[in-house]
């Protein structure tokens, strides 16, 4: 009995202790043009990554967005060019939707062109696109504090005095967003939940089941945010002058995408739990 107990107990002890930690697959060796962005077409086997191609906020039309296969060996630079500094992605209906600055840019996939570009009034800094399961997409402007619904073509103001809102991810009828330091979960009445206070600044969001998410912060770090708001450093790399931006994730390979921005690659990782 007594041996049952203590190994019980240790067995607890283990489960509580076990490490969450990043297993690296691969990164590309080809220099990628400030990958801000890495959106995962997992149904066709297509990585869509955000080029900006030059400054963070320019409008220089140098910026496209980039086709990659999964594993990183093949990628075309130039599906969609004469974008300015491009870094959310989203798609609903056939239709892809990137955050440029002030606009938010539609791309046909099937034909790979530009269909229209919508400029959400005193757009400052667009940033994270995410679309909900009902097809309403979700934009950020990390300048303004403010998010923005798209449900058809006509932007309106969702929610406003969020400082530097910048990751957004639609989860069921709720809404996430890193802004700043904090995360929260913003309900359908807009009620704004806190879940967890950031280490840095949040850029990707991505869920990873159990209401747990991995959440990382563009200077160069990746965080793993429990649900009951526990936040852990999976992976550090601003030394290496290695950022890490808008991430995409794979939940059935636990399998994250991250765009290293300055670093000029995208690298994979596997979440091991």
């Amino acid at each position: 009995m007594k041996y049952a107990l203590l190994t019980l107990v240790l067995g607890c002890s283990f489960s509580l202790h076990a490490q969450i930690k990043l297993e690296k697959l691969w990164e590309t060796d080809t220099v990628i043009a400030i990958p801000e962005s890495v959106y995962p077409d997992l149904k066709n086997k297509i990585l869509y990554v955000s080029l900006i191609d030059g400054p963070g906020w320019a409008v220089d039309g140098k910026g496209g967005v980039g086709k990659m296969s999964p594993d990183g060996k093949q990628f075309d630079s130039t599906w969609i060019t004469g974008l300015n500094a491009p870094k959310g992605i989203g798609i609903r209906r056939g239709k892809m939707l990137v955050a440029d600055v002030t606009e938010i840019v539609v791309i046909d996939i099937a034909s790979g062109s530009i269909t229209k570009k919508i400029s959400p009034p005193g757009a400052l800094n667009l940033n994270d696109v995410t679309v909900s399961e009902s097809g309403i997409a979700y934009i950020s402007d990390s300048k303004a504090g403010n998010v923005w619904k798209l449900e058809g073509d006509e932007p309106e103001l969702y929610l406003t005095q969020q400082p530097g809102v910048n990751g957004v991810k639609a989860v069921g009828s709720d809404l996430y967003i890193a802004a700043g330091k904090n995360f929260q979960k913003v309900d359908a009445q807009k009620k704004i939940t806190p879940i967890a206070t950031l280490p840095q600044g949040g850029d990707g969001v991505e869920p990873v089941g159990n209401g747990d998410f991995i959440v990382t912060a563009w200077v160069g770090y990746i965080f793993y945010v429990h649900a009951n708001g526990k936040v852990e450093t999976l992976l550090e790399t601003h030394q290496q002058k290695k950022n890490t931006a808008d991430i995409g994730y794979d939940p059935a390979t636990q399998t994250l995408w991250v765009p290293t921005f300055n670093g000029k690659t995208v690298a994979a990782y596997r979440v091991v739990r």
